[in-house]
């Protein structure tokens, strides 16, 4: 069984970018100000705007607790988990993040911040620390996770109207695509501005991008991020969203990640491919001969066992639920086999040194800290515990039952009532993000939908 080793958990982070590396960088662009910004709840960015000269100064930068458990309705919960002081966080700059900020139209720069108590221990509610507390019970027992996301997203037409359905750009030939075009280079090529500046953008970030795709929607796509180090991989998701929203709007277009944006329309997800490497850099769940580890299972029944528990981290939204539908090649169980793309859990062929789990229960519109958090929590858990997997699905996965939950709501009372959660992530963090959620449903329900006006209207 693997046991923490208490030295490996005060192990360095990977080096910085030095002071004197970013000053020159600012120097070289003429950089005005900076964008101090972190990820909330929803992994959208806020944060506040610097002048350059006061961040190389080392200023300290604050800000409100709550802001990081912003609603995505711009409300904030009242729950007596957050303080009625309301009080600051301070907002420590990751300089490794630094970089030029692409979508601005004057010389600006971007880093991503950690959100510290005053007292310098890491803030509870922010998605950030979440992550940073699982990957150090990693490197507690001597192991580092490797993480791949896939990233799906439509671009559409600008939508004044939000009553509206979401339409399809026009492009080239001046019609809008009607879609069935997965993985074709004509429709790939379309929106070439678009794509080129986005591309430059990825470069300028530091985003480590692999292949770029047409996907099966009307302007529906995918860009892969290359696999790394978790909360690299994650700082890097959190940016391409980022970038692919304003350089969009610069084109007027939307990028958008809603999990089913368009009706009768193939959803967004963002897989997840995961796989665990020791100090010597040896994937875990492979043998020394190539074969199988068991780790592997282990670590997929983790994934079975406790994943139900934290879907909300996986599923946050009202919307996200309408993407888990049979035959979509949207999971609707956890179910696990080899390259079967109708189960949950999905092991691709590859070679010993990549074997990796592929957990596919994402939407585009997960949180990257979060998903991966609860992703890795899971697994780490059946690794440490030994769990049991099912046995490997070699038929459709869409075959046995919808065993994921059907709504937000469901999501909510399952992690609330997680002790699984609350030992991971901390009473804080589950109490108040559990409440904001509970928030954003809450503001849901008050709506009247444009089905109830259509049926229900002249008929009851």
């Amino acid at each position: 069984m693997l046991q923490p080793d208490p030295a490996r958990a005060a192990e360095s982070a990977p080096p910085s970018r030095s002071t004197e590396a970013i000053r020159a960088l600012f120097s070289q662009h003429g950089v005005r100000d900076v964008e101090c910004i972190f990820p909330d709840i929803s992994g959208y960015p806020r944060g506040k705007l610097m002048p350059a000269e006061r961040f190389l100064a080392g200023e300290e930068l604050r800000i409100c607790q709550a802001i990081p458990m912003q609603a995505v309705t711009g409300d904030y919960s009242y729950n007596p988990v957050f303080p009625d002081s309301d009080p600051d966080v301070r907002l420590l700059p990751d300089y490794a993040t630094v970089a030029l900020a692409p979508w601005a139209n004057v010389p600006r720069a971007v880093a991503i911040h950690d959100c510290l108590e005053l007292d310098g221990s890491l803030c509870q509610f922010a998605p950030r620390s979440t992550l940073k507390g699982v990957l150090a019970r990693y490197a507690a027992l001597g192991l580092r996770p490797v993480v791949a996301p896939e990233i799906e997203f439509y671009l559409t037409a600008p939508n004044a109207d939000p009553a509206q359905p979401l339409q399809a750009p026009l492009v080239r030939g001046g019609r809008a695509e009607v879609g069935q075009s997965a993985f074709s280079l004509n429709m790939l090529n379309e929106l070439a501005p678009f794509w080129n500046e986005l591309r430059d953008a990825c470069r300028t970030l530091g985003i480590a991008t692999d292949t770029w795709i047409h996907e099966v929607g009307a302007t529906q796509y995918e860009v892969n991020l290359l696999h790394g180090d978790a909360m690299a991989v994650a700082d890097q998701a959190f940016l391409f969203k980022y970038a692919a929203r304003e350089i969009a709007l610069k084109h007027g277009l939307n990028a958008v990640f809603m999990a089913k944006p368009i009706a009768g329309s193939a959803g967004n997800s963002m897989h997840l491919h995961i796989s665990v490497i020791d100090t010597e850099g040896n994937n875990v769940f492979s043998l020394a001969d190539g074969s199988e580890s068991p780790h592997l299972g282990h670590f997929i029944a983790g994934l079975q066992t406790f994943l139900p528990e934290l879907m909300l981290m996986l599923a946050p939204n009202v919307n996200s639920y309408r993407r888990y539908v049979a035959g979509s090649q949207a999971p609707v169980n956890l179910q696990w086999g080899y390259d079967n793309r109708t189960t949950g859990l999905r092991i691709p062929a590859s070679g010993p040194s990549a074997r990796r789990v592929e957990n596919r229960l994402a939407g585009a519109d997960a949180n990257p800290y979060l998903a991966m958090a609860a992703s890795l929590a899971a697994g780490l858990e059946g690794l440490q515990a030994q769990l049991a997997s099912s046995e490997p699905l070699a038929g459709n996965g869409y075959d046995s039952a919808h065993s994921l939950p059907r709504s937000m709501e469901e999501s909510v009372q399952a992690m609330q009532h997680s002790a699984f959660a609350r030992t991971q992530f901390g009473d804080p963090f589950v109490t108040g993000y559990c409440a904001v959620k509970a928030l954003e449903w809450a503001s849901f329900q008050r709506e009247i939908s444009v089905w109830e006006r259509r049926f229900l209207l002249p008929q009851v």
